[in-house]
């Protein structure tokens, strides 16, 4: 029986699991139960589990055959605090968490090709499936990482995907070389003297400050980014103060750098702290700049990409995979592993629904096969019998 067809008797399960997951959202580090559920349904397929690696991490590992050959299979299962509008019969219970990337579909995904392999046994290695915690902006990679994951699950091959709305069903997308790209999240703590606000004579005004260091950050993808560069910075929050009449001492900003290259992501980090305390100090203040979350870009190896190509032609047909995907400007820490071992990651069609983070965003049920087949197809291409 082919891949597809196998794993289309899995379907209703699927979906079952897929809606359950989203029913119950749980953030990073805190994924209990979805962590429970992953673990009962591996073992009662027969495959050997490894729990709390990297906090609430679970890798399941799954041999056959001979070979000394290993790949990992991996895929996240954290949700995003923000509450879910819409009406779904399955909407989050859990207020303040909702599934809006997918990371539900993700892990059931992983799942699905997880029992098939354990049924079908269609390859000779093993393989490693690699559930991990906190991929929005918590660490969970580089959680694992610090685990052992690559020490005790060793792995000459890595892979994962990620929905991707806008993208038809059973249509894939990707690319050898950058394609989401690194970054992190950036705070800039402005330190004046606050004053009556009828008196700033008297006052070192942050927030007048912290203003013109917003203005000036946008100078450095206009100024210091070369033309033919792909580079964001984009400021998301200001706060200071709590009263109309009076100036504050400091001011918080907050935001996003996103770049596609690594080196050129170090310089804009460096730029920035030089761009905010020049400015601070010309206002007879000062600004620390502090990167608490960070990114590596999404970096494709060719040869890993031509396998990931192949397993998504053999399920989808090739006429339906874009090998040339033009790169993204969003993160995943996927790319923590990536940088540790040789992979590839792919964008999965997800159909006409709303855009990731959003408050009615719902993962198309009608990608789970496909997805889970083509990380089945995947193994037994890159762990061949004979």
């Amino acid at each position: 029986m082919a891949v597809l067809e196998k794993i289309e008797t899995y379907r209703k399960q699927l979906i079952a699991i897929r809606q359950d997951f989203h029913e119950h959202p749980e953030l990073g580090m805190e994924e209990y139960r979805t962590s429970d559920t992953v673990a009962d349904l591996l073992q009662e397929w027969g495959i050997t589990v490894h729990r709390n690696i990297g906090g609430t991490g679970i890798v399941g590992v799954l041999k056959n055959g001979t070979s000394t050959r290993s790949i990992g299979l991996r895929a996240d299962m954290d949700a995003l605090p923000m509450e879910e509008l819409g009406n779904l019969a399955y909407r989050s219970v859990n207020a303040g968490r909702m599934h809006a990337c997918g990371h539900d579909g993700h892990t059931t995904m992983l799942l699905g090709a997880a029992r098939y392999l354990a049924e079908t046994r269609r390859f000779d290695g093993t393989v490693n499936f690699i559930f991990q915690p906190a991929e929005e902006g918590r660490g969970g990679a580089a959680a694992m990482l610090r685990d052992g994951l690559f020490e005790d699950f060793p792995c000459q091959s890595i892979f994962g995907m990620h929905n991707w709305p806008g993208l038809a069903v059973g249509r894939c997308a990707i690319n050898a070389g950058a394609l989401w790209a690194g970054g992190g999240f950036f705070e800039i703590t402005v330190k004046g003297r606050g004053a009556h606000g009828a008196r700033p004579e008297r006052a070192i005004d942050p927030m007048l400050c912290a203003c013109h260091v917003v203005t000036a950050l946008q100078s450095i993808v206009s100024r210091n980014v070369p033309p033919y560069k792909e580079a964001v910075i984009s400021v998301t929050r200001i706060e200071g103060g709590h009263a109309s009449n009076v100036i504050p001492d400091s001011v918080t900003i907050g935001g996003t750098l996103r770049c596609l290259d690594p080196a050129l992501l170090q310089d804009m980090r460096a730029r920035m702290h030089g761009v905010a305390s020049g400015v601070a100090s010309a206002f007879g203040a000062t600004a620390e700049v502090e990167f608490p979350v960070e990114f590596l870009p999404v970096i494709n190896d060719r040869t890993c990409t031509e396998l990931m190509v192949a397993a998504a032609g053999d399920i989808c047909g090739t006429e339906n995979i874009n090998p040339a995907m033009e790169p993204v400007m969003t993160s995943e820490d996927f790319s923590y592993m990536l940088e540790r071992v040789p992979g590839a990651y792919l964008c999965l069609g997800n159909g006409d629904t709303q855009m990731l983070h959003h408050p009615e965003y719902n993962f198309n049920d009608e990608a789970l096969v496909f997805g889970a087949s083509i990380l089945s197809r995947l193994a037994e291409r890159a762990l061949p019998v004979g």
